[in-house]
């Protein structure tokens, strides 16, 4: 884990490499998914701008004494990283050491933490001090996924732009806070 984190970066260098690859796509990936680093931006300012710090959830965290690491595997086009990954960043800021590794930049890392076989992002690795996997959490919070699950039950009844929209919503007011407290528990 210690080489997946060397190789990781800051969520400062996450925006600025989010925001390049919006300006000067470097691969066709990128110039595909340009739509999706647009929102991923808009979704990551938005929560920048509106997320606050839940003391209770400061206070359990202090009471934990986790001297760990959080690794999050992720990439800015994702939705639910978007949502996530800002407010996990300021949460622990200050408090443990917060570092993104890119999804596409290497699969060998993503691979050890498949979600139902999938490379779903993003995924919070939780290190204890020598670099040793303590647990994982993603890709959403325990809501999301019932929303997931709600979709993929019934699509007709539940379509895809239900879905997406009120996961969205939810997002926007939840604001970070249960995929922190689900990360909490897993310390």
């Amino acid at each position: 884990m210690k080489n997946y984190w060397d190789k990781a970066i800051s969520f400062e260098e996450y925006l600025q490499n989010a925001n390049e690859r919006l300006e000067n796509p470097a691969t066709p990936h990128d110039a595909e998914y340009k739509m999706y680093y647009e929102l991923g931006i808009q979704r990551m300012d938005r929560t920048l701008k509106k997320f606050v710090i839940d003391e209770e959830q400061i206070n359990e965290l202090t009471s934990k004494n986790f001297n760990g690491k959080i690794l999050i595997i992720s990439e800015a086009w994702c939705g639910d990283a978007s949502a996530t990954v800002p407010a996990l960043a300021k949460f622990f800021e200050g408090h443990n050491e917060v570092k993104i590794f890119l999804r596409d930049s290497d699969k060998s890392l993503i691979n050890q933490f498949l979600t139902n076989g999938t490379e779903s992002i993003p995924k919070v690795i939780i290190l204890d001090e020598n670099f040793n996997v303590k647990n994982s959490w993603g890709p959403r919070p325990k809501f999301g996924h019932e929303l997931l699950l709600k979709f993929k039950a019934d699509p007709e009844a539940y379509p895809r732009e239900s879905f997406y929209n009120d996961l969205q919503v939810y997002y926007s007011r939840n604001r970070g806070k249960d995929a922190i407290q689900e990360i909490l528990e897993l310390l």
